[in-house]
């Protein structure tokens, strides 16, 4: 235990001495991260560290999405929210609701009547907005944004076949943001996607916009999420995303940045490997190659490159997580690899791809 202790005690007094990410990026835009449960009661002195030393502002993993946070009709969760509230409000923090309206992590109460059959736009529409008005009023002045709907879009544009779609209609995505700027009128208010570095979508996303901006929708920002993979999308393609989205006159902001670097797979590989032994799923079990580590500093670098270069429009940039140990990419798509998706390695110490990034935020921006 005292052996723990003053490892522990010794990379606090480490972080502490490092240059930070929120003072490099200063004068651009935020540094966020987004936090568990452990993190922000402060469980991990050396996670909280990080925190405290290199981010200004913080996204809940899970613990605002709707499961969590209002599991049955009468009953709010409301404990771990206010923590994480908490948490930022002490800290200074530019704080982050995530999220009101998605398709998934929804109980499936909320989609149906009293008779178990699919609820009436009217029924649906009315939890929306009890459920919107109870947990942004609850938070008012404290979060400064809520992403209001998350990955409303499939693939090629089109509004997904949620049961929000399917139930309310297409105009369901403006009635969470109208009831949303009714229970806190000053919060900034989100879209939200991933992929949108794929032509077709991102046009989709676009044309969202466009639609709810036109009919006087309160939308402060749109958010692309970036889990991106070492070589796609490729950095011309990141470029011109934040080049149009950047066009669309509102804010833009990268939420959920993290950097596979383990061997896509297909869903089969989902359903059925079995992780013991495989180089071929989970190649860097026993630690990152040098020559792996040293890709992943340049992709880093070269990102932050083009986000410094958009930083007009760009407001904030948060990774999803804050180390590699508490990644959810180590069970996501495939439970039990070993990933490095992030900046920070699985003892809270910075890896090569942390300097990459301080570079290019030093660097004067390219145009």
């Amino acid at each position: 235990m005292t052996n723990r202790f003053f490892a522990g005690l010794l990379v606090v007094t480490v972080v502490s001495a490092q240059p930070s990410l929120k003072e490099a990026a200063k004068g651009k835009f935020l540094v966020g991260a987004a936090l568990n449960e452990a993190q922000f009661t402060e469980r991990s002195a050396v996670e909280v560290a990080i925190i405290q030393r290199h981010f200004n502002s913080i996204t809940p993993e899970n613990v605002m999405k709707w499961e969590v946070i209002h599991p049955e009709p009468e009953q709010y969760n409301w404990t771990p929210a206010d923590r994480y509230v908490d948490f930022g409000t002490r800290n200074h923090m530019f704080v982050i609701g995530h999220n009101l309206v998605w398709h998934q992590q929804t109980p499936k109460w909320v989609f149906e009547g009293d008779d178990g059959q699919p609820a009436s736009r009217q029924l649906l529409l009315e939890r929306m907005r009890r459920h919107i008005h109870a947990v942004v009023s609850r938070y008012k002045g404290r979060i400064q944004g809520w992403d209001v709907v998350n990955e409303a879009l499939n693939e090629d544009g089109t509004l997904r076949q949620s049961p929000w779609l399917q139930i309310v209609g297409e105009d369901y995505v403006a009635k969470a943001f109208e009831f949303a700027h009714e229970a806190d009128s000053t919060v900034e208010l989100y879209y939200n996607d991933y992929s949108l570095e794929s032509g077709a979508k991102r046009r989709g996303a676009i044309e969202l916009v466009r639609k709810l901006r036109s009919a006087g929708v309160p939308i402060a920002a749109i958010g692309t999420q970036t889990h991106i993979h070492m070589t796609n999308p490729t950095l011309e393609q990141m470029d011109q995303t934040l080049t149009e989205l950047g066009q669309l006159g509102i804010q833009v902001m990268v939420t959920e940045l993290d950097i596979d670097i383990l061997p896509q797979v297909n869903h089969s590989d989902q359903v059925s490997a079995h992780l013991e032994g495989s180089t071929t799923l989970n190649p860097y079990a026993g630690g990152l190659p040098d020559d792996v580590q040293a890709a992943l500093a340049k992709r880093y670098g070269d990102l932050f490159a083009i986000f410094a270069k958009h930083s007009r429009t760009l407001k904030r940039v948060t990774f999803w997580g804050v180390t590699d140990a508490n990644s959810w990419l180590n069970d996501w798509p495939v439970r039990g690899r070993t990933n490095y998706p992030l900046l920070f390695d699985r003892e809270g110490k910075p890896k090569p791809a942390f300097e990459s990034v301080m570079q290019a935020l030093k660097a004067p921006a390219k145009k």
